[in-house]
């Protein structure tokens, strides 16, 4: 059996370029990645996008999954996260489009995480949209997945059968619960401790979660939409190696600092598992 390896590093664990993601990726070898998360623009003609059809969109998503398919490890997964396209008042669940695009290469999806936040667009012709969505495929049945690392506590940790064969035995596990799949992390708007110039920047935790279940030790990990970086840290603040690209010169050279800055300890970050503020509780709940 082939088995592809991943390229030199350019930097130890590292390989960002301010590159067109086609070009990028076309260049490195099959079957290189075990997992691949990202972000791409909704098509709402945001600064570092240019609007146009939804038919050409998604002929441009389509290209870019089918690469990222080519690359992916046949036990890697892919997740991509989406939220709306809006036009006129109307809105358009990305994830919708894009699901015979991912099942046309036989992928199947294991899980549709729903990312909850509390703050964001505050519509008056509607209500307002907080919450956006993870699509998680794989190749096959046969996928890494390690729960343990992104446990959460369970409500009841010391609850205990009462009763049949295990009575007296714990009815939880001790390492905790799953954390299903919705997962509620505040968006990174303004007095968001990661906060950078991007305006649709997603928090690092959100794919420490991704990183932690879906990889080993040492795997790779390609955002083909990196931004500022939040995936290639994300993956290197865990021994994984990271590569991404994107063709904003700005955001490479804000992704470039902010990986400098975890390797030396400076990085302002929200840790990963830290409660949501609740304006209820004495400091927030913190």
């Amino acid at each position: 059996m082939f088995m592809a390896t991943v390229p030199e590093l350019q930097t130890p664990g590292i390989v960002i370029e301010c590159e067109d993601n086609l070009k990028f990726m076309s260049a490195l070898p099959d079957g290189i990645f075990k997992l691949i998360v990202t972000s791409p623009p909704y098509n709402l003609g945001k600064s570092y996008e240019r609007r146009v059809s939804m038919d050409e969109y998604l002929q441009r998503q389509a290209d870019v999954i089918s690469e990222c398919v080519r690359l992916l490890d046949e036990r890697g997964s892919i997740c991509w996260q989406v939220g709306n396209h809006v036009s006129n008042g109307e809105i358009i669940p990305m994830d919708i489009p894009l699901y015979p695009i991912f099942a046309s290469h036989g992928l199947k999806l294991r899980n549709r995480i729903i990312w909850h936040f509390g703050h964001g667009l505050h519509c008056t012709k509607r209500l307002s949209g907080r919450y956006e969505t993870v699509n998680w495929w794989t190749k096959n049945d046969h996928y890494t997945w390690n729960l343990d690392p992104i446990r959460i506590p369970s409500k009841y940790p010391g609850k205990r059968y009462f009763k049949g064969p295990n009575v007296g035995k714990l009815s939880c596990n001790p390492n905790g619960k799953n954390p299903s799949d919705v997962w509620m992390l505040p968006n990174v708007k303004n007095n968001h401790p990661e906060k950078t110039i991007h305006p649709c920047q997603f928090p690092i935790e959100l794919v420490e979660r991704l990183v932690l279940s879906m990889t080993e030790a040492s795997d790779a990990v390609f955002d083909p939409y990196l931004g500022v970086g939040s995936t290639a840290i994300a993956a290197l603040k865990h021994g994984r190696s990271a590569y991404g690209c994107d063709i904003a010169e700005e955001y490479i050279e804000i992704a470039n600092e902010r990986i400098s800055q975890m390797h030396s300890g400076t990085l302002k970050t929200r840790p990963m598992g830290k409660p949501i503020y609740d304006p209820s509780k004495p400091n927030g709940g913190h």
